[in-house]
């Protein structure tokens, strides 16, 4: 059993964890759970969308598909095998602030795991041909989720060029294409010399494992890694905004309109307490029939078809640095009027700051959360990752077991002024006008 619940309805994981540092400063964090059979694996390197270089926008995803196309002692398509020959399965995915690589393998395939992890951290390979082949792959995939999809990319494309002003929070992720095509063998090197450093990482191993044993294979496989230490710490801070800002695009594909609004948060980093009650706020919202928003757009005014709302332009609230934002978004029917939903949303967020919340509205809440955090993390490669993170960022990998109990700790009152908050004037807001229905 993962969890514990004591009479007042605390909720905590009790999930092991271990944690120490390599002599060449790569971090690692074990949680065995014996009997489950499998092992999630993965590295997390501290750099992300944010990082990368002006001119060169989706340089740190195109980077992500490169560090798949072999190593010094492996051939392309070798990882591929071995985790497959396992019976393993595996993936990367770039983020604002980190890139993570996984694998959920069978227990026995811990050590064929860690090898490869190891051997493309010592060193991938950059070719112009493997180069040139990734970076058409990006562009399809660009092509695939972006261009020919409605809605596509919205609004986590969409809206940090409305709430920010700095390159580094307000530029594609995805890329432009004419950057892709622009990027060379020598940046890739140099990226990877600077980012994927040893300093800048962290393993991470959670499921069906002995740690003494884990802990050696880990050694065995990381140790010889040449030290580099992490590059120094960037800060992306920019100011809040002081009036609202909107913009609205024409997408080709969107058969009806859609809105997504974002306001500024605490640093969820920093300030932890902060934050939460963002965090919550965001569930109380849109959580379900019973959500304000729910009920006030779809059940009531039906100016939305659906309502969502999340912490991060990625939508995950405890894996991403400061600057973020709460963020809300509704698909309206067709020729339904944003204006309108703005201004219901406004008045929901006035009513909470004034009112308050109804009985048992925020205990119902933070019981949802609670079971959606813990079933986050029961996956091992869920774990594995979300403490990684934790690790990265925090250096705290066992803030995974108290995450749901912080929540729990969160106050009406704290929602309240949450909500007080979430002016107008510090809303940033992007739509979607169809350009016309299939």
């Amino acid at each position: 059993m993962s969890v514990v619940s004591h009479a007042h309805a605390v909720v905590r994981g009790t999930y092991q964890v271990e944690r120490f540092t390599l002599g060449n400063g790569l971090r690692v964090v074990l949680s065995p759970e014996p009997g489950a059979t499998v092992a999630g694996v993965t590295v997390v390197y501290d750099v992300g969308i944010r990082s990368e270089p002006e001119g060169r926008t989706g340089f740190a995803h195109l980077f992500e598909h490169l560090m798949f196309q072999g190593s010094a002692n492996l051939e392309k398509l070798a990882h591929f095998r071995h985790v497959q020959g396992a019976g393993g399965t595996f993936n990367g995915s770039t983020h604002l602030d980190y890139t993570e690589y996984f694998e959920t393998v069978p227990g026995n395939a811990l050590e064929r795991t860690l090898f490869l992890e190891a051997d493309r951290m010592r060193g991938p390979l950059f070719t112009p041909e493997n180069l040139r082949n990734q970076i058409d792959v990006v562009k399809e995939e660009i092509r695939v989720n972006i261009l020919n999809r409605p809605y596509g990319g919205f609004p986590w494309l969409r809206l940090p060029p409305v709430m920010f002003d700095t390159f580094a929070n307000a530029h594609d992720g995805y890329g432009s294409f004419e950057d892709l095509e622009a990027a060379g063998v020598e940046e890739a090197a140099d990226f990877f010399d600077k980012y994927y450093a040893c300093g800048n990482a962290v393993v991470s191993v959670a499921g069906d494992f002995d740690v003494d044993r884990a802990r050696l294979l880990v050694e065995r496989h990381f140790g010889d890694v040449p030290a580099r230490p992490a590059p120094p710490a960037r800060s992306f801070a920019e100011p809040d905004l002081t009036a609202p800002r909107h913009r609205a695009y024409v997408d080709p594909a969107a058969p009806a309109p859609m809105i997504a609004a974002a306001w500024r948060v605490p640093d969820p980093v920093a300030d932890l307490a902060g934050y939460l009650p963002y965090v919550v706020l965001a569930e109380v919202l849109t959580d379900g029939v019973a959500s304000r928003l729910v009920d006030r757009l779809i059940l009531r005014d039906r100016t939305a078809t659906s309502v969502g709302g999340y912490m991060g332009f990625m939508g995950k609230p405890f894996d991403v640095r400061d600057p973020t934002a709460l963020l809300l978004q509704a698909n309206l029917p067709r020729g339904g009027a944003a204006g309108p939903v703005l201004d219901a949303v406004d008045e929901e967020l006035d009513r909470i700051a004034r009112e308050g919340l109804v009985p048992a509205e925020l205990a119902r809440v933070q019981a949802r959360m609670a079971a959606l955090l813990l079933r986050a993390t029961d996956p091992m490669i869920g774990r594995a990752v979300q403490m990684a993170v934790l690790e990265l960022q925090r250096g705290d990998p066992a803030l995974i077991n108290e995450l749901p109990a912080l929540i729990a700790t969160v106050t009406e009152e704290q929602v309240s002024a949450a909500a007080t908050r979430m002016r107008p004037d510090r809303r940033a807001s992007a739509e979607i006008v169809p350009g016309g229905a299939r």
